[in-house]
C-alpha cells in the first residue's frame, strides 16, 4: 500500500460569494477582517474566487475594477478585497494561491495597478506576494464625503513595467 498525499489545493472562480460563503469560511463574527473600528462603508466585489477542500469553501478573494484619480489623471485599478482564509488552515500557503489567482484574472481586465487595504500586521504577507505599500494618504468615498483611507494602501503591477504615477491619490468610490 503506497502513501497517498492529498490533492494539492486548487482554486475555482466562484459564480457568487454570498455572506453565508464568508461565514464559512471565517466564522460568524461581527468583525471578521478586524476592521469595523475604521469605520468604513464598503463595496462588494464583483469577481470572486475560492478554495474548496472537501466540499467546505476555505479561502477566497475577490476583485473589483475602480475609477481612481492620481495627481490629475483619472484611471482605473483592479481592487483586491474579501481575502479570506479558514484560521484552522492559515500558514499553509491558502492566501497566496487565491490572491495569486485573483491577480492573475485581475491582469485581463485592463486597468494597469492592483490595490488593496489591509491592517498593518498583513502588509508583510502582502508584501511575499510581490505586493508594494503606497506610503502616501488615500482618500477614499464615503457616504459622508472623502476620508483618508486609515488602513495600508499597497499596489501591484498588473502589467509590465507599470509603476505607480506620482501624485495625489483619490479612489473614486467606497473602497473595496
Amino acid at each position: 500500500m503506497t502513501d497517498r498525499l492529498p490533492p494539492a489545493p486548487h482554486v475555482v472562480r466562484l459564480t457568487e460569494y454570498t455572506k453565508t460563503d464568508q461565514i464559512e469560511i471565517i466564522g460568524d463574527s461581527p468583525d471578521p477582517f478586524g476592521v469595523a473600528d475604521a469605520g468604513l462603508t464598503w463595496l462588494p466585489k464583483e469577481d470572486h474566487f475560492g478554495i474548496r477542500q472537501k466540499g467546505r469553501l476555505v479561502a477566497h478573494a475577490g476583485l473589483l475594477r475602480l475609477p481612481i484619480l492620481i495627481g490629475e489623471v483619472g484611471t482605473q485599478v483592479v481592487g483586491v478585497g474579501g481575502v479570506a482564509v479558514a484560521p484552522d488552515l492559515r500558514g499553509r500557503g491558502l492566501a497566496r494561491l487565491v490572491v495569486s489567482a485573483a491577480v492573475d484574472h485581475a491582469r485581463t481586465m485592463g486597468p494597469q495597478h492592483g490595490l488593496l487595504f489591509c491592517r498593518p500586521p498583513l502588509v508583510p504577507l502582502y508584501q511575499r506576494l510581490g505586493w508594494q505599500t503606497l506610503e502616501q494618504d488615500v482618500h477614499v468615498e464615503q457616504p459622508g464625503g472623502p476620508v483618508i483611507m486609515p488602513l495600508r494602501t499597497m499596489w501591484t503591477p498588473l502589467c509590465h513595467g507599470a509603476n505607480w504615477p506620482a501624485g495625489e491619490v483619490r479612489l473614486l468610490s467606497l473602497p473595496m
